[in-house]
Order: structure tokens, then sequence, then C-alpha cells
């Protein structure tokens, strides 16, 4: 079974409760009007006859008015959203601080990518003789490949856990989103760890580890894109 485009389940809920307080409250009033008819053709029917009707009658519109009233406080109630916090775990609230935080981290790492990606040794020559040299070897650290309590370890596991909050017309987006993130993280990790051998390698050299910082640059940059379209579909605050 599938809600119709422009209704949500909510409106939806409410939308069929209403249809069946309408139909319970219309039943009653058919079998009022039939005990009526039959009165009405009953012309030896006794006077207590007639006062009971006169009492069902009271009884009827007494319920019907409650009936009534319970399907409105019903309606209401589903239609009136729970405050947030209310509805806030700690585990999601640590979920989305950490997305944010890992979008920005990564975001301040493409800031400052030549700084970062920069490795000064004092005091010792590199391979080439140079005191600095690139190397993408940061970008595990900021992924989370590095520690446990970096913001986006295991970051892919801590969107899933928010997949409830996702609007169902934006389901398709929040995955693809997640499998971009998860799969640019990766190969961001992989390349950072292939260029830490860059210059070791035979026919390895400076330019080989440029291009690795370039691919990997290129991963970071799409799996930041990714965690901004599922803080966007989340409505969080970056």
């Amino acid at each position: 079974f599938s809600f119709p485009l422009t209704m949500t389940k909510t409106t939806f809920y409410y939308a069929l409760l209403l249809a069946l307080c309408q139909a319970s409250v219309s039943s009653a009033w058919v079998t009022v009007a039939n005990n009526n008819v039959n009165l009405s053709y009953n012309k030896h029917a006794q006077s207590s006859e007639t006062k009971l009707y006169a009492q069902d009658r009271r009884h009827f519109v007494t319920s019907s008015l409650s009936i009534i009233g319970s399907c409105a406080l019903t309606g209401t109630t589903l239609l009136t959203p729970l405050p947030s916090h209310a509805a806030t775990s700690p585990q999601q609230k640590k979920d989305e601080d950490n997305i944010v935080k890992g979008y920005n981290r990564l975001q301040y790492l493409l800031d400052n990518w030549v700084d970062k990606t920069t490795v000064c040794k004092i005091g010792q020559e590199t391979t080439f003789g140079d005191k600095c040299e690139r190397t993408p070897v940061v970008v595990m650290e900021y992924l989370g490949f590095k520690s446990t309590s970096d913001p986006l370890f295991k970051a892919d596991t801590a969107m899933l856990r928010l997949k409830d909050l996702v609007p169902s017309d934006r389901e398709v987006d929040f995955y693809d989103a997640v499998d971009a993130f998860a799969q640019n993280a990766e190969e961001a990790s992989s390349m950072a760890f292939v260029s830490s051998w860059g210059e070791a390698n035979p026919g390895g050299g400076k330019d080989r580890v440029a291009l690795f910082i370039e691919r990997a640059k290129n991963n970071v940059i799409a799996s930041r894109d990714a965690l901004k379209t599922i803080i966007d579909i989340l409505d969080l605050k970056a």
C-alpha cells in the first residue's frame, strides 16, 4: 500500500480517522431514523415505548457528541508535532553532532589543503634532500580511520541510524549520499596509504605522490559534498 503523493502519512491517518468517525455517527443516525419511522407507523405504540425511544435518542445524541469530541481530540493529537527534544535520544544527538563536526573538519582540511598535507622534518632531510614533503596521510585522520573518537569514525553506520528521520520523498537521495560518502572516504584513505610509499616504490617520486594527493583531494571533496547532502536532508545546522 502506498500513500498519495500529495498526502503525508499523518494527514492520511487523520483523514481516515475522520472518515471512520463520520461513518460511525451516520450509521447511528440511520438507526434512530428507522426507529422513528417504525414508531410513526405503529399507531398503537405504548407510551412507554415512546419514552424509551426518547431516552435512546437523547443517549445517542450524547454519545455522538462524545465520539465527535474524541475524534477531534485524537486528530489534533496526530497533527500536533512532538517537541524535538522529546524524540531525540542521546545516541541520535551524538550521531547528528558527529556528522556536522565531521563535515566542518573536512571543510577545514580542504580550506588548508596544502598546509595540512605538507610535513616538514626538523633536523632530518627527506629522500630527495628536502626538509618538507607533501603527503595526504592526514586525510585518514580527518575521515575517521585513525581514531575511534574521531567524529567520522564509522560515519556511514551513524548515518543509517538516522534513517527514520529522513522524509519519504528524500529516501533515495539519502541512501545515495551515504553510499557516496562511504565509497569516497575509503578511496581517499587508500590513496593516503599508498602515497606513504610513493617515493620508495620503483618508479616512484614526487610526481607520483602529487598524483595520489590530487586523487585523495577529489575523494575528500566528494565525501564533503555527500555529508552536506545528508545534513540538508536531516535539516541539521552545519
